[in-house]
């Protein structure tokens, strides 16, 4: 599951995007603790930004490349972080096992993901967080809403399998989970805006 080329430029973009990302990383991540999941994990950006309170962070990436900058940066992170390699779709972890999930600019790129949610849920405990930061499809009525369904007949190609259009918040709850508090904000001009910030419980 390579996108060599795509992955490096990613790297690039997340090294000059972190003064912006820092505080939505902060946010989205504070008050957790015990054991969490990350999904997606990317470079390990997130890492520094966990609290103390979390005991161990057990990180999902499937990008070779980014693999090995997220276990670079697991090393200098100030929680205990075991990085490991797997797919959304197929996560190598235990049922029942994590206190929270994290995603962040993950769900518009995992190529399903109804499944992605399912596994989530499959390994949080009963009444488990999921906290996600991520870009979904514009309102309806609106241009660029339009506008997403079009490029993404062409976007995914070019961006590590990123779609604009998707309506995540509903694919999360339609996955078995209770948006608890959802906030909508844009980081930027481009096509892949709104942003929504917020966290999701495992329903029973």
């Amino acid at each position: 599951m390579g996108h060599p080329i795509f992955a490096r430029a990613f790297a690039r973009l997340i090294r000059c995007a972190e003064p912006t990302l820092e505080a939505y990383r902060h946010e989205l991540l504070a008050g957790l603790r015990g054991r969490v999941a990350e999904i997606g994990a990317g470079t390990g950006a997130s890492f520094e930004h966990y609290p103390s309170e979390v005991h161990e962070l057990v990180a999902v990436e499937p990008e070779p490349y980014l693999l090995r900058l997220a276990k670079q940066a697991a090393r200098a992170a100030p929680i205990p972080v075991r990085v490991v390699d797997g797919t959304a779709e197929s996560l190598p972890l235990e049922a029942g096992a994590f206190d929270a999930a994290v995603v962040s600019l993950v769900l518009c790129s995992v190529p399903e993901q109804a499944t992605a949610l399912a596994e989530i849920r499959r390994v949080l405990r009963p009444g488990g967080e999921l906290r996600f930061l991520e870009h979904v499809a514009a309102p309806p009525g609106a241009p660029l809403r339009r506008a997403q369904h079009v490029l993404d007949l062409v976007w995914p190609r070019i961006g590590g399998g990123c779609h604009t259009a998707r309506e995540t918040v509903a694919a999360i709850e339609a996955a078995g989970f209770a948006v608890e508090q959802l906030r909508e904000f844009d980081l930027h001009r481009g096509p892949t805006r709104p942003h929504v910030l917020g966290v999701a419980r495992k329903a029973d």
